[in-house]
């Protein structure tokens, strides 16, 4: 099995489009060590040829574009694409606004749980996505599914879905109660674990994550590769920076420093290869040669980039 990194920005990507903060500046200026990212979504194919995308972001244009194995065949037919099949961990815009660029009346298949298919529902927008050529099916938490193309094709990719500790997407919140509560941990936010039919190890994506629980912590034990939530490096980033009033816990996201930070949550859970992915302009992880990047180096994480790739 193949998975690929095409986007591992947080939502607005890195440099946001509006964002005047010292990182987004080094960006633009293209400073060594400061690299340009999308928004968050991964590839996995079983057989070099089907590929599967987990999330669809609002740069999912430019990452085709970007990604030569994502795009029609030259022997192709004039209307074709080697992605049979979306599979969404939440209804975040950053993670479903792209499947409004796949339409025009391209079979793939939609898999989602049962409340990010009701926002899909809900929002009559997705249906230039007609049903009829874009099926949607249930991923049910905690089974073990044969991601399938629109045609009910098996691609190879096999993937097992877990609620993890998370909130429900930001459009959703009801708006003007401030004390009232948005975090969920039944299926609003998800983790997928990804394997093939034959191959020798699983990739466990875990983009959104507000907290690590003992089941979380058995859901990755012995994962090949985690690409987990590494939106903020502090828990007050955004605040400190400048830019922002809320928190990562109250964003839904874990900070990666800290007693209570991923890096020390799962320092001891047996994982062969640990990307961070999903990371905020804000996060000074983004700097190469910044003391965080290297912390993060020091404690056996990588920073995921756009275009990495792993094979299993």
């Amino acid at each position: 099995m193949r998975v690929k990194i095409i986007g591992s920005a947080a939502g607005g990507g890195f440099p946001q489009w509006n964002c005047n903060y010292r990182q987004s500046r080094a960006a633009r200026l293209g400073t060594p060590g400061v690299h340009p990212r999308t928004q968050s979504s991964i590839a996995a194919t079983a057989d070099g040829t089907g590929w599967a995308l987990f999330n669809a972001s609002p740069d999912i244009r430019q990452q085709i574009a970007q990604a030569p194995e994502l795009q029609p065949g030259t022997d192709a037919p004039l209307r074709s694409s080697p992605i049979r099949a979306v599979v969404l961990t939440n209804a975040d815009v950053d993670h479903i606004a792209g499947l409004l660029s796949l339409r025009e009346r391209q079979p793939f298949a939609i898999y989602a749980t049962a409340q990010v298919l009701a926002t899909l529902e809900a929002n009559s927008i997705f249906n230039v996505l007609d049903p009829a050529i874009v099926p949607r099916r249930l991923l049910a938490p905690t089974e073990e599914i044969a991601i399938c193309g629109a045609d009910g094709h098996p691609t190879g990719v096999v993937v097992e879905s877990f609620p993890v500790p998370g909130k429900v997407a930001l459009y959703l919140e009801q708006r003007g109660d401030q004390d009232a509560d948005f975090s969920s941990d039944t299926g609003d936010t998800i983790g997928v674990r990804i394997s093939g039919t034959d191959s020798r190890g699983a990739v466990v994506y875990v983009p959104g994550c507000a907290n690590i629980d003992g089941a979380l912590r058995a859901r990755l034990a012995d994962a090949a590769c985690l690409l987990f939530d590494g939106t903020v490096y502090t828990d007050d980033e955004m605040i400190t920076a400048g830019v922002g009033q809320k928190t990562g816990a109250r964003m839904g996201h874990i900070a990666m420093s800290g007693e209570a930070g991923s890096i020390a949550g799962l320092a001891d859970v047996k994982i062969a290869r640990r990307i961070f992915i999903h990371i905020n302009n804000t996060n000074p992880v983004l700097d190469e040669n910044s003391p965080e990047h290297a912390a993060v180096k020091a404690a056996g994480w990588e920073v995921a980039i756009d275009g990495m790739e792993m094979e299993f």
